[in-house]
């Protein structure tokens, strides 16, 4: 394939990336996007195969043919309970392709370069290895704390912002002595000490980090692997690898910054790792809770006349969202209001919840973000909270020692009556403990949630 039908081809595909960008923004084109971004990838794929830069076809094929056995067989095994560990370890899969061209690169005896086109070149190699390193040991502990292997809770070490600041220092020195070296045929002993500083850098800003951050850690990382995939671009002198990891890399980054702005976090704060944690002890959750059964919760929702329904990961662990979305149609066939209420970090990455009602084929009309209902809940006459907890906690509005406050949540508590579906009294991902549970317009039915809602349904029918 000439070049100006490859150069072409790259822009076919990155106009495609733009659309499925574009589409993904919205529940109801979503799937369109998907197309969109697939069919980009094919294009790019072939293109990139079929260009005069590839030889190896053998090794290629085989590269293709073990990817493509475990992309699907992964497609295939995964449940959406673990969609937010399997995008962060991919995360890990970006970050140590980024590490592995930037260190081929500078073993490339070929390499022709000299004067400034040498120095960039090396400049592209080390922020590529740097970033690429960072994400990857990053990605890997994030993936240990979404699949609760490692605590969710923070640890936070003495001086952990000055150690942060000497460990960027030192990749700066080094970096500077890679330059220097690299003049000699030299750099690889700074080169290799700033992988290792960038490898522990990703880890410490990780472990730092309390389990009610996760989701924002989750699109942060996905902006690392995006400029990683970049910076991959630029030592590769491919022009779609660059467009491509630019926009993954500044629409992680738009991410971030909305969800740190819906959980009342700094910016800046998740960049340098330790966010989401408090100085002080979280208030003890005093008081008796009153359980209810599934018959009376089938009563009340029979009797109200708004309901609003708020998903937890409790709700994607069960599997129930295909019961609710059963209950739902059967109260709106009844004439109930019925809508569903969606914090922005719900579950445990951005948007898990919208992907599991959009799986249940709950209609996109009646799923309102947090924005839209929090001044509504005085006309709510029954909340039904389906696992969740973190984000229906009281004490994030007037508890300052919580390690939540500040965030803002779903304020159910001011509607009339909530039920909270839980397996048991146990705290939430953030290991907070929840004062709605104990509030006198609180009921709780305990069990599992998709058996509970089932014996709802069961009760609502009969």
């Amino acid at each position: 394939m000439s070049h100006s039908l490859v150069t072409m081809s790259y822009i076919v595909a990155t106009i495609l990336f733009i659309f499925s960008l574009s589409g993904l923004s919205n529940q109801e084109t979503a799937r369109r996007g998907n197309y969109y971004g697939m069919l980009g990838m094919a294009i790019a794929i072939i293109a990139t195969a079929l260009s005069a830069s590839v030889t190896s076809y053998a090794i290629l094929i085989v590269a293709l043919l073990i990817g493509g056995a475990i992309g699907a067989k992964a497609a295939l095994k995964i449940e959406m309970t673990q969609m937010p560990e399997l995008v962060a370890i991919m995360h890990s899969l970006v970050g140590m392709a980024a590490v592995l061209v930037g260190y081929a690169n500078f073993m490339d005896a070929s390499t022709t370069l000299s004067g400034v086109e040498k120095n960039i070149h090396e400049v592209e190699i080390y922020i590529g290895i740097l970033i690429g390193a960072v994400t990857f040991s990053g990605s890997v502990i994030a993936f240990g704390k979404l699949s609760e292997r490692i605590s969710g809770k923070p640890m936070l070490l003495p001086g952990r912002h000055w150690l942060n600041l000497g460990l960027l220092i030192a990749a700066v020195i080094l970096g500077r002595m890679f330059l220097q070296q690299t003049e000699t045929g030299g750099g690889t002993l700074p080169l290799l000490l700033m992988t290792v500083i960038a490898l522990a850098f990703g880890i410490h800003m990780v472990m730092a980090i309390g389990g009610a951050d996760m989701p924002v850690v989750v699109s942060m990382l996905n902006s690392y692997s995006g400029w990683a995939a970049a910076a991959t671009g630029f030592m590769l002198s491919n022009d779609l690898l660059i467009v491509t990891g630019a926009l993954v890399g500044s629409s992680g980054a738009i991410l971030s910054y909305i969800m740190c702005r819906a959980m009342n976090r700094n910016f800046i704060s998740v960049i340098a790792g330790g966010f989401g944690t408090s100085g002080g002890e979280a208030a003890v959750i005093e008081g008796e809770v009153t359980p209810i059964s599934a018959e009376d919760t089938a009563q009340l929702l029979l009797d109200a006349k708004n309901i609003m329904i708020i998903p937890g990961y409790g709700m994607a662990v069960a599997q129930a969202q295909h019961t609710v979305n059963e209950i739902t149609k059967l109260l709106r066939d009844k004439g109930k209001k019925v809508g569903f209420g969606i914090h922005p970090v719900a579950g445990r990455m951005p948007g898990h919840m919208n992907v599991l009602l959009a799986e249940a084929k709950v209609p996109y009309d009646i799923v309102y973000e947090m924005d839209e209902i929090n001044e509504d809940w005085g006309h709510v006459d029954v909340s039904i909270v389906i696992g969740a907890n973190d984000i229906v906690n009281p004490s994030a509005l007037d508890d300052p020692n919580s390690p939540i406050a500040g965030m803002p949540v779903l304020e159910c508590w001011k509607g009339e009556t909530t039920v909270v579906l839980k397996r048991s009294m146990a705290s939430g991902y953030a290991g907070v403990g929840n004062p709605l549970f104990v509030l006198e317009n609180t009921r709780m039915l305990f069990g599992d949630a998709n058996a509970t809602m089932q014996a709802v349904l069961k009760a609502l029918k009969g």
